[in-house]
């Protein structure tokens, strides 16, 4: 894994430019005294225990009032409780610089989501911070040049980055396991009865033309034309999975059956008797909610139906997550936004969709999440990943599947699947 001039990924190591991560002036004028950051902390934490170790070396639990998950984080400097000021962006940072360490993140971040109500504003940008965030994440709006800039940003990263380290279905959305969760099953056979399951709530006949919004590497197009006999369009803004995915098609036999677009949703014309998409809503960004649902009921025939599975958040905690840019808008999903379920579920409602059989699957996704980490470490020591791929860019992707799966496991978002039915 050699660092290379310009090393894949870079726009994302780099995507802060070196707005609100805690390092400026501003921040170090206004940051409040280390203590009383812990001593915040602490009260926040309902449940679960946090053990501290010091730039002292001196050791401090903080919460453990109640069960709840323990999580340990050393603290070689200070400077990570400054940088906590511009929130997740400016505590990866700190992570990224070696500033503090755990010897399992995944627990740290699965205990500040499970107490993400008692907590509040801690991990949230403030101030300035917070301020210049936003602005940044503005200029990074879904319009339809943006939508195609923030796709490129992530999915054409590469298929040969991705291929290593997702199974052989290159499904990159959470799979659905058995229950309960077993180790022991392949990820392959999980992705498949996820799938499926989607599936089996738009009431498919063969002939059918169903419409996939997010098509992906074409996992999803190859089993609904192959198994339930639809006509199946996927329309896409990344090239590098419509280059995939249409070569997949061909070499399963399913050219014929199946074609694939890259064009916006907003611009996608019908009709089609059933609508697909899976984690796709989560890169439309909350201002153009309105215009994806419009577009699934605009498609959609009189009686059609779709399913979705979509990534949400508590709606507890949507506004304060909506005031900021965190972590995972700044260097992973640029334009992206998680769901707030009612507010979402309004919206479909105003388009002429009804909401049903919603089922959540969040503890599926964190066992997916560790899965995939798994594979991608492994990947990485047997020389499996491209050799453009450097160190930083491997650090930070890594973190992003341990900030993802201790999010899950926490309960502060969900993965479900949802069917919306136009009368």
């Amino acid at each position: 894994m050699n660092a290379s001039r310009s090393s894949r990924g870079e726009h994302l190591v780099n995507a802060d430019r070196g707005f609100a991560r805690g390092e400026g002036w501003l921040s170090r004028l206004v940051a409040p005294g280390f203590r009383r950051v812990l001593d915040q902390i602490d009260r926040g934490l309902g449940e679960g225990r946090l053990e501290v170790v010091l730039p002292s070396g001196k050791q401090r639990v903080l919460g453990g009032r109640a069960p709840g998950p323990s999580a340990q984080v050393r603290l070689d400097t200070w400077r990570p409780l400054v940088r906590l000021l511009s929130g997740s962006v400016g505590w990866y940072r700190a992570w990224a610089l070696g500033e503090w360490s755990s010897p399992d993140p995944v627990a740290l971040f699965e205990l500040f989501t499970r107490n993400r109500a008692t907590l509040g504003e801690v991990g949230r940008a403030r101030g300035a911070a917070r301020w210049l965030n936003r602005k940044m994440h503005a200029l990074r709006r879904n319009d339809r040049e943006g939508a195609r800039r923030n796709i490129a940003a992530h999915y054409d990263l590469g298929n040969d980055f991705y291929a290593p380290w997702l199974d052989a279905s290159m499904a990159y959305s959470s799979a659905v396991f058995a229950e309960p969760i077993s180790a022991a099953e392949p990820i392959e056979e999980a992705q498949r009865r996820k799938v499926r399951l989607l599936l089996d709530r738009l009431a498919l006949k063969p002939g059918d033309r169903l419409l996939e919004i997010g098509c992906g590497w074409g996992g999803l197009m190859e089993i609904a034309a192959r198994d339930y006999g639809a006509r199946v369009t996927g329309i896409t803004l990344s090239t590098e999975q419509k280059v995939y995915a249409e070569k997949r098609l061909t070499d399963a036999g399913l050219a014929d059956q199946c074609e694939i677009r890259l064009v916006d949703y907003r611009d996608v014309t019908g009709p089609f008797k059933a609508v697909a998409s899976v984690e796709m809503v989560e890169a439309v960004g909350e201002e153009y909610w309105p215009a994806y649902l419009k577009s699934i009921a605009r498609n959609l025939v009189p009686g059609g139906r779709a399913a979705i599975q979509l990534i949400s958040i508590d709606d507890a905690v949507f506004d304060g997550y909506a005031a900021n840019a965190d972590f995972i808008q700044t260097y992973i999903f640029p334009g992206g936004m998680l769901i707030s379920e009612t507010r979402f579920a309004a919206i479909g409602e105003k388009a002429g969709l009804r909401w049903e059989d919603r089922r959540g699957y969040g503890f599926h996704y964190a066992e997916t999440l560790r899965r995939w980490r798994e594979r991608f470490d492994a990947a990485l020591a047997e020389g499996g990943m491209p050799a453009d791929i450097d160190a930083k860019f491997a650090d930070l992707w890594r973190y992003y599947l341990m900030y993802c799966e201790g999010g899950f496991r926490g309960g502060g978002i969900d993965v479900a699947q949802v069917t919306l039915i136009k009368p």
